[in-house]
């Protein structure tokens, strides 16, 4: 019976870790040559249409290839001493002008219906306010429980190395102290501005990057289809910290949110750490099934 509990501790101990260790997957790794793996369902067409136009390009790079190395080695002056004298031919100008033609329709028509998702903001569950300052993002929620609520507002500033608990949890970098948190697969709306020069709201995951101009409110939108942790960073040069300009959202179930939400419009620190024990208990619940 011992044997027994032993081993159903360290399953539920590895279901734990299991549980938190997915949020290294949501985050940059050494060595990286793709993109991270898409959490939304714009990022997942943005992933099927750069492998479109990766099948598209490599026989145009390898027939542009061939045909300069054939032209270099067939009409060089030594193996082709006397040049002709041919100045056009009509059925070749037809082809390469109407291929080129075939291939960036066959480009534009997924490309704008994918700038048209981006683009276009579908109803939206959620209204987040986002401002970049040198070298922080503050951030607004509107309506967090009821429009009639006054908003919650709190700066996210990068943790220093000093303050970071949990490698896989705080990557180096990456790691804020206020978590943007949002509930999975519901539209989140962003608001972005800029309070003193550009900045740019990146999320790899999400496939959003948009600017935050100042004196301009710009918006984007995201639907996070999995819970976990994500890392993203400002993408614009905005002076001498801009490398220090983390993104961290955490994208939680429908519970778990209204219960963060609830408690930060009290005390934002005993929210957070309402939703860490909220998130833990879930995780341990479903390890031991």
């Amino acid at each position: 019976m011992r044997r027994v509990g032993v081993v159903a501790a360290l399953a539920a101990g590895a279901g734990v870790f299991a549980a938190t260790v997915p949020a290294a997957a949501n985050q940059p790794v050494p060595w990286q040559m793709g993109m991270q793996p898409a959490a939304t369902a714009v990022h997942d067409h943005i992933h099927s249409f750069a492998a479109f136009t990766f099948w598209i390009i490599v026989p145009i790079t390898l027939f542009v290839a061939g045909l300069l190395a054939y032209v270099a080695i067939r009409f060089n002056a030594k193996s082709n001493p006397v040049p002709s004298r041919t100045t056009h031919h009509t059925g070749l100008e037809v082809a390469w002008t109407l291929i080129p033609i075939l291939i960036l329709v066959a480009l534009a028509i997924p490309s704008f219906r994918l700038l048209y998702e981006e683009v276009v903001i579908p109803p939206s569950d959620l209204t987040i306010k986002v401002t970049g300052y040198q070298w922080y993002w503050g951030y607004e929620y509107t309506g967090l429980i009821s429009d009639k609520q006054k908003p919650v507002t709190f700066d996210s500033v990068m943790l220093e190395d000093a303050k970071r608990k949990d490698p896989i949890r705080q990557p180096r970098l990456l790691a804020v102290d206020n978590e943007v948190v949002v509930p999975v697969g519901k539209v989140v709306r962003l608001q972005l501005t800029g309070a003193d020069v550009i900045h740019s709201w990146a999320m790899p995951s999400f496939g959003v990057k948009m600017d935050a101009e100042p004196g301009r409110l710009n918006e984007t939108w995201f639907k996070a289809e999995r819970p976990g942790v994500y890392y993203g960073q400002c993408s614009e040069l905005c002076g001498r910290d801009h490398a220090f300009m983390p993104i961290t959202v955490h994208v939680v179930t429908a519970e778990q949110y209204a219960g963060w939400a609830e408690a930060a419009r009290h005390d934002l620190d005993d929210a957070y750490r309402r939703l860490a024990a909220a998130v833990a208990s879930d995780a341990t619940r479903l390890a031991t099934r």
